[in-house]
């Protein structure tokens, strides 16, 4: 299941079901938000959720939907780096009415990896950075570097065992993502 404002995503698979927010027409009739997307997704049982990008209430049913058993599923959010994606997702829950712990236990809950993407010389979009969540001793997640882009590939952090063993622990799909991402 593929949730998006504006199709920008194009996952070439047979099984992709493609959801895209509207608009109201003229009369203030039709809108369709992104939180509607996500809410009416969860009720067809995908076994992914995919949200091209999280900017308001709807991360809400996002970190819901992603603790509800689902095989896996990610989003997309805004922040400068992998380290600002908590704080960055505090602020879009708390404006979407969730209290801090709250949040950080549903981020906790809902989340294993941040991937940092950043624009090439060449304008390609390629990752910069992964990092693994935790929680620190108050409660609140913070990430954890596991691998950074160096000169001329990936050079491992303090977060890489635990990447690594959540690739182990991962389906055939993404374990064949995890070993391209080890040969880097």
């Amino acid at each position: 299941m593929l949730a998006e404002d504006s199709a920008e995503l194009r996952p070439d698979h047979p099984h992709v079901v493609r959801l895209e927010t509207r608009p109201a027409n003229q009369e203030a009739a039709g809108l369709v938000t992104l939180e509607d997307l996500v809410r009416q997704a969860l009720r067809m049982r995908p076994d992914r959720l995919v949200v091209g990008e999280v900017r308001g209430p709807e991360v809400v049913h996002l970190l819901a939907a992603l603790n509800t058993g689902h095989e896996g599923g990610c989003g997309t959010v805004h922040a400068n780096a992998a380290v600002d994606v908590p704080a960055r997702l505090e602020a879009l829950g708390t404006a979407a009415g969730l209290d801090r712990a709250a949040l950080h236990s549903q981020l906790a809950a809902a989340l294993s990896v941040v991937l940092h993407l950043v624009r090439d010389r060449a304008g390609r979009r390629r990752i910069a950075e992964v990092h693994v969540l935790e929680r620190d001793p108050s409660g609140l997640v913070r990430t954890v570097p596991a691998l950074r882009w160096g000169a001329e590939s990936f050079v491992a952090e303090r977060g890489w065992p635990r990447l690594r063993a959540l690739l182990r622990g991962a389906g055939p799909e993404e374990r064949a993502v995890g070993r391209e991402a080890q040969g880097c």
